[in-house]
């Protein structure tokens, strides 16, 4: 099922919510069952593998089907090829993480990268990057879309221009495989849907509410997280409702979240679509004195120091950034030199809980967790030994 929401409309129930959702926050933490910092296990909700499937359908592959042979080494190599990245924001860890991995891959196959650009979200600023980057001449470009349907005639020059293609997440709408795009790369966007769906049914009673904060645009990866939060809590807690509210505006999540909770003290817990609007949330409803346990996706240091601390995050479906990127870096390789790589290769959902926190932060950022994790677990005795 795909949920078409257009920025126009969203905006209005954000604007109408605004107005309409005034009043002082409410203490939802008597509503729910314990908030134990520690309650989720990680093994109960990690899935068993890939849930998801590709945009089209597409079964996954594993990235163990990107390892180089050391033929194509030399073949990547001895080309001196260059690529270009158009990135949808790096303005989170997840961004960064994936241009680390990407660029030290390129880096070390001997592969120039000849510009990342940022398109804040922005659709008319990515177009503008491509076409810059089209300029460039690059022998291929990694990008993921800011809108798979706005940007696909910006896509389809990229591919007219004879520069090959790996997406990151999701393929532009209308372009074919392998003729206009070589490769998806992606998370298992389902499977994290999965992991925060159950470890927040862990904190709602029987015939409790459940309530969603997700974003109001219709972006494939995105759907493809909340379609499955609310597929499992169908499937496995029938009892429980489901309200949610939209942003657009991802600098403006907090005042979204707590008029949510505001006008809705029935909630015993909360989905946020993705870490930086789950951190706005979290500081808005603090400031209104409304404590609620929330799930979301992606592992960065401010959730994970929130998590360490024992406060409102409990569990997160991560992706893992790095690695995304390191098979993204080998997809463009493969197609650089002519070698067909799978259209939909994905990387498994990974479940990130108190127990298991220092363990996966070093795993999926590839360093050791910051000082700030450090002491916030020594602080609560929450977290888990690596």
């Amino acid at each position: 099922m795909t949920r078409r929401k257009t920025f126009s409309a969203a905006a209005g129930l954000l604007t109408a919510i605004a107005i309409s959702l005034t009043g002082c926050a409410s203490d939802a933490s008597s509503s729910g069952t314990s908030q134990s910092a520690n309650a989720v296990d990680a093994a109960s909700i990690s899935p068993a593998g890939i849930v998801g499937k590709g945009k089209n359908g597409e079964e996954p592959a594993l990235a163990d089907a990107l390892k180089l042979s050391d033929e194509d080494k030399k073949k990547v190599a001895e080309g001196k090829f260059s690529v270009g990245i158009s990135m949808n924001t790096m303005d989170i860890d997840w961004s960064r993480l994936t241009i680390e991995g990407i660029q030290k891959t390129l880096d070390e196959l001997g592969v120039e990268v000849v510009g990342v650009t940022d398109a804040k979200f922005k659709v008319q600023q990515q177009i503008a990057d491509l076409e810059n980057l089209i300029t460039k001449k690059p022998d291929l470009i990694i990008s993921i879309p800011t809108d798979d349907v706005a940007t696909a005639q910006t896509y389809k020059k990229v591919a007219a221009a004879g520069i090959k293609l790996v997406f990151i997440h999701m393929p532009a709408s209308g372009l074919s495989y392998p003729s206009d795009y070589q490769a998806v790369i992606a998370p298992d966007n389902q499977g994290n849907g999965q992991i925060a769906a159950a470890a927040l049914s862990e904190f709602i009673p029987e015939n409790g509410t459940a309530g969603i904060v997700d974003f109001a645009v219709d972006f494939y990866t995105t759907n493809q997280r909340t379609e499955r939060v609310k597929e499992w809590f169908k499937e496995n807690r029938p009892d429980v409702k489901i309200k949610e509210v939209g942003f657009t505006d991802t600098n403006a999540v907090g005042p979204a979240a707590a008029n949510f909770m505001t006008a809705n003290p029935d909630v015993n817990g909360l989905f946020v679509i993705w870490d930086s609007p789950a951190m706005q949330s979290v500081a808005a409803l603090r400031n209104a004195g409304v404590n609620v346990p929330i799930t979301t996706i992606d592992l960065g240091t401010e959730v994970a120091v929130e998590m360490a601390s024992g406060g409102y995050i409990k569990a997160i479906g991560a992706q893992e950034p790095y690695n995304q990127g390191v098979a993204e870096g080998l997809a463009a390789a493969h197609a650089l030199i002519g070698n067909k790589v799978p259209a939909w290769v994905a990387l498994p959902a990974v479940a990130v809980t108190p127990g298991n926190l220092l363990e996966k932060y070093e795993e999926i950022f590839h360093s050791e967790p910051p000082q700030e994790v450090l002491d916030a677990c020594e602080t609560s005795g929450l977290c888990g030994g690596k």
